[in-house]
């Protein structure tokens, strides 16, 4: 059972590996998309979309091998905890970035999805299971 479960995580860790990389892709092929997501008061918000894409894919690729896991996952739960006042910010806007309060009200939920799931990553391989 137990090595059932760690062949599941690792599944789950490549899984989450590739939704970062093509998520941090996104900020190169699509960076006006993610302008309305940038506060106003920040300084260069585009150098801001495409270092977060970086780190993302950077991230991305270092959660692939079981080495690096601990702290790619370590590392992608920090940056969802930075970018959740954003989509806290957009559930209550006029005009959510994300285009409709619906899809704020969406995404808020999958983004502590995302937290858990690299939370928990982070603890199985902390634990050597990856």
């Amino acid at each position: 059972m137990k090595n059932r479960l760690s062949k599941i995580w690792v599944a789950v860790r490549i899984l989450f590996a590739i939704f970062m990389i093509m998520g941090g892709v996104q900020h190169f092929l699509k960076p006006d998309f993610y302008l309305p997501f940038v506060p106003g008061f920040l300084p260069f918000p585009m150098a801001i979309i495409y270092l977060s894409g970086l780190v993302e894919i950077l991230l991305g690729a270092l959660l692939i091998f079981s080495r690096y896991a601990k702290i790619a996952s370590l590392g992608i739960f920090i940056l969802m905890l930075v970018f959740l006042p954003i989509h806290l910010w957009d559930v209550f806007a006029d005009a959510p970035a994300i285009g409709s309060h619906k899809a704020a009200l969406i995404r808020l939920p999958v983004q502590f999805l995302f937290m858990a799931i690299a939370w928990k990553i982070y603890q199985v391989s902390t634990k050597k299971q990856l």
